[in-house]
């Protein structure tokens, strides 16, 4: 008789039969016939689903308290140590003042020592929270707070409640353990569990580098807290949490605007070699407009890259200006190397599209940009990745120089000169040459700043900027600071003298510099916006969002003093966001708020005067000086004799002077629209070297101005009566000697000899008290022949030391024959 189970199976249809018998011995692990599997996997059958790898974990951008996008209102906590230890104070690289007397510090501290303290964020929108980032505090203070040091080392035990009252040297400050708490009300807290327990998450081992701490799950609310549990030191924190917004913000009173870019650009952090590749496709796209070529190499071999954007590249055009933008002088600093990048994909496809202003600026303006000076840093803060790099990875070069300090300080030298009183007639006011010892081999000099300052020597430029991070702002010149004069007597201050730093010195420009930093903070979509403060102190700006440098942050050697006064450019510094090294997710809004800024500033090129200076013979004179009246601040003309000035509105006495030229003078009209005034110059040649030989007479030193009506020195008759005579003398030698020619010769008697002097002098010249007057031997006695030379001293409108140009001196000189 048949079983149960084989009445079933011979009532169902044969395959569906052989399936069952399968399925029963893959249970058993035999196959059909009962004889063990073999292993190794049965046969792929392509009508079966693909194995499907597990879904990778959410990741989610940063929230922004390092960018400040979480507004200081949105951070709370239970307690703070002092005010400049606030909640506030608890953002990621967070840094504190340049001094031990700063108000402000770096991170939130907990007034005691209590677990129950906590940090507290409200993102104001449902928000998928996947992890946070935690570091320590950075401090300038050595000794410790004013007040009870409560911190313990990680290693000792916490149970004694008593609190330590040591004012030892300060300790590093960090959280090494934490609990999470969510809430959607901030007022029911859900702890974050491994399904047991509060799950504990571990920090930091130093003050400075950043420590990831993911969540296993996404948790999803709008507010988050961080509970320190145990921590070195005292109890002090940094942060930064990384989360999806889910929702729109539910703020009234604080309605961010969240752009989305419309450009079609490429948003994403580039490596070196990403970066290369970029501007190779940029190129290929607009050939007609750009050039790839590189100024030098870093430390390491990498070359550095810059992208030339003009309508004739590859040359410098006559009338055409130079502008430059230039990025990442440090390595972390990357948003500035991303705008770039950006900008020329915009201004090629832009260009293509027709766009009259671009279009425009590509035609009248020669633009190049280097998106990375210091790619070797660059690289390096690459690895570590944006958020996990902490304020100073990559900063320097490879070989430890900070490339925006490493110039020479012409600056001091400068200064110097003034106190000598020696600007500008030994010791000119612009172009001042770099230092020999700087020059030499074995200076500290980096690679990379070589490199730059020869290709600022190579090129016009008359406007530029580098972009850099950490703060949001405009820097302009001087950015060193001018020390104090020892004494009231040695340097006396003007009786509207107001500032209280007597220290700050201003650039004779520095109202266009002004200008030009305005031009470009008003234009950004935030940078203005100082209501807030700073990113790391109180606002510094003025409410303006520009600074001159050394009011700001003084330093010697600056990238920006060094182009001012060794070249024509006028330089300034960026500083583009809170955040040195941003993440993709927040590139498309940093865009958007600098690309206004960045074509604006471009177009200031274009504000001022501009011209050609060439000789009667229309040929260009190179390296002539334009002088522009109340700056004492002078340009030189390029190669093919151009010149830009850049210049706030209003009207200009403008000189052109070159060497061997008689100078020319001009009055200029700056007009408040964009398009600099057409002043040209032409000069015409006069005999300097005649007027050479007539000064080494003189003892090559200067025609001295005597101030009309003022009456001679018995010392300055004796002079006189000295040089009459032996004038008398050489005249009748003269005399005697054309009459022996004219008797021996019997040709008709020769014209009466000149009254002219062979020496520079008149009743109202002198020569300088140090001068002895010459004596019979200094000339020669047979000499057949005599130069002739009128003087005209032009001085108009020259005061002793003023810093305008020395009284000018022209001659018109002809020989007298004696006869043969």
């Amino acid at each position: 008789m048949e079983t149960d189970e084989e009445k079933i199976r011979s009532s169902k249809p044969k395959k569906e039969e052989e399936e069952e018998e399968e399925r029963w011995a893959e249970e058993k692990g035999q196959d059909r016939k009962g004889k063990p599997k073999k292993t190794g996997g049965k046969k792929w059958d392509p009508d079966e689903e693909e194995w499907a790898p597990p879904a990778e974990k959410k990741r989610c951008p940063p929230i922004g308290l390092e960018s400040h996008r979480i507004e200081d209102d949105q951070i709370l906590a239970s307690s703070m140590l002092r005010h400049g230890l606030g909640a506030q104070r608890g953002r990621l690289n967070m840094q504190a003042g340049t001094n031990e007397d700063d108000f402000f510090d770096g991170a939130w501290c907990a007034e005691d020592d209590s677990r129950a303290h906590w940090l507290e964020v409200d993102t104001r929108r449902v928000t998928m929270f996947t992890g946070v980032i935690t570091q320590g505090r950075d401090s300038q203070i050595q000794y410790g707070d004013l007040g009870l040091q409560r911190g313990r080392g990680a290693g000792e035990q916490r149970g004694d409640p008593r609190p330590s009252l040591s004012l030892s040297s300060h300790s590093d400050d960090f959280v090494t353990s934490f609990y999470v708490g969510f809430s959607n009300d901030s007022q029911h807290w859900v702890m974050y569990s491994n399904g047991y327990e509060e799950m504990m998450f571990y920090g930091n081992v130093d003050k400075d580098t950043p420590v990831l701490s993911e969540f296993p799950e996404p948790m999803v609310a709008r507010y988050i807290r961080i509970y320190p549990q145990r921590w070195n030191g005292s109890l002090c924190l940094r942060l930064e949490v990384l989360g999806c917004p889910l929702s729109a913000v539910s703020s009234y009173y604080t309605q961010q605007n969240e752009v989305t870019s419309t450009d079609n650009l490429d948003f994403r952090h580039h490596s070196y070699k990403d970066m290369r590749q970029l501007m190779k496709v940029v190129n290929e796209e607009c050939p007609t407009i750009t050039r790839i070529y590189n100024i030098g190499k870093s430390s390491r071999g990498l070359k550095i890259y810059a992208m030339e954007v003009s309508d004739n590249p590859g040359e410098h055009e006559t009338g055409e200006p130079e502008f430059r933008y230039t990025a990442g002088l440090h390595g972390n600093e990357a948003l500035g190397r991303e705008l770039l990048l950006l900008l020329m994909q915009f201004l090629c496809k832009e260009y293509q599209d027709g766009n009259p202003r671009v279009r425009g600026l590509v035609a009248d303006t020669r633009i190049h940009l280097v998106p990375s000076l210091n790619p070797d840093g660059y690289e390096l803060a690459h690895e570590a990745g944006s958020e996990l790099g902490n304020w100073a990875l990559g900063h320097w070069t490879e070989e430890g120089f900070d490339l925006f300090e490493n110039f020479p300080d012409l600056a001091s030298a400068l200064w110097a000169a003034e106190e000598r009183r020696l600007v500008p007639h030994q010791f000119p006011n612009h172009h001042i040459p770099i230092p020999e010892h700087y020059l030499s081999e074995d200076a500290a000099v980096a690679v990379e700043t070589r490199a730059v300052m020869a290709w600022m020597d190579k090129n016009p430029f008359v406007l530029g900027a580098n972009l850099q991070g950490g703060e949001k702002l405009v820097s302009f010149p001087f950015d060193t600071a001018r020390p104090s004069p020892p004494t009231p007597a040695a340097a006396p201050r003007p009786l509207d003298y107001e500032d209280e730093r007597p220290e700050l010195q201003e650039t004779p420009d520095h109202a266009v510099f002004r200008w030009l930093a305005i031009s470009y903070a008003s234009a950004h979509l935030t940078m203005a916006e100082t209501f807030r403060g700073g990113c790391h102190t109180q606002d510094v700006t003025d409410a303006m969002g520009i600074v001159q440098g050394a009011k700001w942050r003084p330093r010697a050697g600056s990238m920006n003093d060094f182009s001012y006064l060794h070249t024509n450019c006028l330089e300034l510094s960026v500083y583009l966001g809170c955040d040195k090294f941003p993440h993709e997710s927040e590139l498309q809004q940093e865009w958007e708020n600098n690309k206004e800024s960045l074509l604006t500033f471009m177009e200031q090129i274009h504000r001022g005067i501009k011209g050609v200076v060439t000789d009667q013979q229309g040929e260009p004179i190179a390296n002539a000086t334009i002088v522009v009246g109340g700056i004492n601040h002078n340009v030189r003309t390029a190669s093919g004799g151009d010149y830009w000035r850049i210049l706030n509105p209003g009207e200009y006495r403008v000189s052109a002077r070159a060497e061997g030229y008689n100078p020319s003078v001009k009055t200029c009209h700056v007009l408040y629209d964009i398009g600099a005034t057409q002043c040209n110059f032409v000069l015409s040649r006069s005999n300097w070297k005649r007027i050479r030989e007539i000064m080494a007479m003189n003892g090559n030193r200067p025609i001295r101005r005597v101030v009309p009506g003022r009456p001679m020195t018995p010392r300055e008759r004796l002079r006189l009566r000295m040089r009459l005579r032996h004038r008398m003398r050489l005249r009748e030698q003269l005399r005697l000697r054309r009459l022996n020619a004219t008797t021996a010769a019997g040709s008709p008697p020769a014209p009466p000899p000149s009254t002219a002097l062979p020496f520079p002098f008149s009743s109202t010249a002198y020569a300088p008290w140090s001068q002895e007057p010459p004596t019979a031997g200094t000339w020669e006695m047979d000499t057949e022949t005599e130069v002739v030379t009128e003087l005209v001293t032009e001085t108009e409108g020259w005061e002793l030391h003023t810093g305008t140009a020395q009284p000018l001196t022209t001659a018109e000189t002809y020989t007298v024959n004696f006869g043969d």
